[in-house]
């Protein structure tokens, strides 16, 4: 299983719109809105690296509202 987080900056006022679209992703895991430099941070988990890509790739950066995101890859031993 492979996992990463994911934290973005959002459109002002999007914020609850994004996290509420978040949830309703497979692979998704927890998403909260947060305070600081990004606008929500996302746990994602995939059965393979190319799964967790797509996912990010393709589902997660084209939602409306997401300016960008950074993706932290969760390294097991």
């Amino acid at each position: 299983m492979h996992s990463a987080f994911i934290l973005m900056n959002a459109e002002l006022g999007k914020e609850n719109q994004i996290v509420k679209k978040l949830r309703q992703i497979p692979n998704v895991k927890e998403v909260y809105p947060v305070y600081g430099v990004y606008d929500v941070l996302m746990e994602l988990e995939a059965d393979s690296m190319e799964a967790l890509r797509e996912t990010i790739t393709v589902k997660i950066r084209k939602l409306d509202g997401i300016k960008s995101t950074l993706t932290m890859i969760i390294v097991k031993d």
